[in-house]
């Protein structure tokens, strides 16, 4: 069926041309918080992203509240450490799958998926049990990403930047 201009279908297809795709899984990056890569399951049924620690020190300078923790990049790999500092922005309630709560520290980074980036929320919670080091939620891809479920990794490796 043709569209007019101003046709909702038409703005859809535009929109959707604009947007990341992305398969179920991908290689994210975190380059505010010095994690170059780490393997994320990209969860529409997730509202908001997360990211694995396994230790966390929240603690006040000059004011602002912040945390310092660490996180194992690569599933089962526990020799490689990379320590991360950032501004508190929140604490929330947050339910997992299984229908547990759990008050979780939430901090504002960069996510860079292949060649792009933009600003998310994420929350810092001890993953060990799970399959992927961070869940990328829907909220985190609200208006930038669009999943094909059927496909992994079309995002590529994240390009590595030197400045933010």
């Amino acid at each position: 069926m043709p569209t007019k201009p101003g046709d909702a279908q038409q703005d859809k297809t535009v929109e959707l041309a604009d947007r990341v795709p992305l398969g179920w899984r991908e290689w994210a990056g975190l380059p505010e918080l010095g994690i170059n890569r780490v393997k994320a399951k990209v969860d529409t049924g997730a509202r908001t992203s997360c990211l694995h620690t396994f230790r966390m020190e929240p603690y006040e300078q000059d004011g602002e509240r912040r945390v310092k923790f660490w996180v194992h990049p690569v599933q089962n790999d526990l020799h490689e450490v990379i320590a991360c500092d950032a501004a508190i922005l929140d604490e929330r309630m947050v339910t997992d799958s299984g229908g547990h709560q759990e008050l979780r520290l939430v901090i504002q980074t960069t996510l860079q998926l292949g060649d792009s980036q933009w600003p998310v929320e994420v929350t810092l919670t001890n993953r060990d049990t799970m399959r992927f080091r961070m869940l990328i939620g829907r909220t985190a891809l609200a208006g930038r990403g669009v999943v094909l479920p059927e496909s992994s990794y079309l995002a590529g490796e994240p390009a590595l930047r030197t400045s933010k």
